[in-house]
């Protein structure tokens, strides 16, 4: 079936072409457009992120090398970089950011039964925020210190397949915790995210949809012991308590009972303590989900490795808010296309080969079949692996 095709043309079949219209109508981003559609746009600025292109002056002269081909990538117009500058700088970033959203349902649901290390049949994501750092005088709109700029990338890892399934671009100066506010609870559904994110309040809102946090408790936080559940201390637990908030304003926004546990890492020595509104797994468990957290910080390093998010193509919010949804979208059909295609090798190794792979026309079950990805894994033992 795609004897003869093109390797990116491959991967684009997988995308959901009807949706992306759809979006564009959505937010007219073809208004008063000719030649460059937004599609156009799209299929370019992903092509710069499997190619790990450095400017757009590089994808130009790499596109353009290969101008008898771009029909049959899906590019229908000339490609140039003031075309493509100013297409990201002023068709409505929304348009791109829609469109990864439908591309992380479709993946969602394909890697609904995937395990991630814990026993657990019901939903648990990971949150927390990272920080791209930036030149305040080349990017004045996103303000963060008086002599810095920089943007934060808020994200809700899905640990099952990890998958990204929400995500928020501000300006540096916006904290991690006001991103809770954004966030509609799934009730049944376990959230796992460190302490920079304990606002009473707001996890109080948590509660009452039915949702499950886990978090680390702060060494000030003050409470009294309601009741000390039996632990088994060589696993490493200390105490498993059911606790109430004593301080004046954290009662007056939690008012019910929180469950305290403290464990000692036998690898590490150090001591955490865990609190929780979930009374009914096991207090092991519970320090289990806490560090499959990780994985939202391995996503963040691995995306910034090997995905351009870091680089920007453009200086004006447009631009750099269109690069990074278009790099989500990327990392989410590779995804997709890995577990469609069934493919046993991790997603470095998928994007590693598709990198020197774009312009051939091998099937991409025989490109990345394992006898190849066994000579790609030899060269790759230092890097960073999702999806193993």
């Amino acid at each position: 079936m795609n004897q003869g095709t093109l390797v990116f043309a491959q991967l684009t079949r997988h995308l959901p072409l009807t949706t992306f219209r759809r979006c564009v109508a959505r937010y007219r981003g073809e208004h008063k457009v000719k030649t460059f559609s937004c599609l156009d746009q799209f299929l370019c600025m992903a092509f710069a992120q499997l190619t790990y292109r450095e400017s757009l002056r590089d994808i130009e002269a790499c596109l353009r090398a290969q101008r008898n081909k771009l029909y049959h990538l899906g590019i229908r117009a000339v490609v140039s970089r003031n075309t493509l500058a100013n297409a990201n700088a002023t068709r409505d970033w929304r348009i791109y950011a829609d469109f990864a959203q439908s591309l992380i349902g479709i993946a969602r649901k394909l890697y609904t039964d995937e395990p991630f290390g814990v026993d657990l049949k019901d939903s648990v994501y990971a949150l927390d925020t990272t920080t791209i750092d930036l030149c305040l005088s080349v990017f004045p709109w996103a303000p963060f210190r008086t002599t810095k700029a920089a943007i934060k990338l808020h994200t809700l890892l899905d640990l099952r397949g990890n998958i990204p399934s929400f995500i928020h671009i501000s300006d540096g100066k916006m904290h991690e915790v006001n991103i809770l506010d954004h966030l509609l609870p799934e009730p049944g559904a376990f959230y796992i995210m460190d302490r920079g994110f304990l606002d009473f309040e707001r996890l109080y809102r948590f509660h009452t949809a039915g949702s499950f946090f886990v978090t680390r408790g702060k060494s000030n936080l003050k409470v009294k012991r309601r009741y000390s559940h039996p632990v088994d201390r060589s696993t490493g637990l200390i105490c498993d308590q059911t606790v109430v908030l004593t301080g004046f304003y954290a009662f007056k926004d939690y008012e019910a009972p929180l469950r305290r546990i403290r464990f000692k890492d036998l690898e590490t020595g150090k001591t955490l303590v865990f609190l929780t509104n979930n009374f009914a797994l096991p207090a092991l468990t519970i320090t289990e989900l806490y560090r499959c957290r990780w994985q939202v910080e391995l996503f963040f390093k691995w995306i910034k490795q090997h995905l351009r998010i870091k680089s920007f193509f453009g200086t004006t919010e447009n631009a750099v808010k269109t690069q990074i949804w278009i790099a989500v979208s990327v990392y989410v059909l590779v995804a997709i296309v890995k577990k469609r295609l069934n493919i046993s090798a991790s997603l470095y190794e998928m994007l590693q080969i598709l990198s020197l792979t774009m312009f051939e026309k091998i099937p991409l079950d025989q490109l990345l079949a394992k006898s190849v990805m066994d000579d790609v894994h030899a060269s790759s033992a230092n890097q960073l692996i999702l999806f193993e």
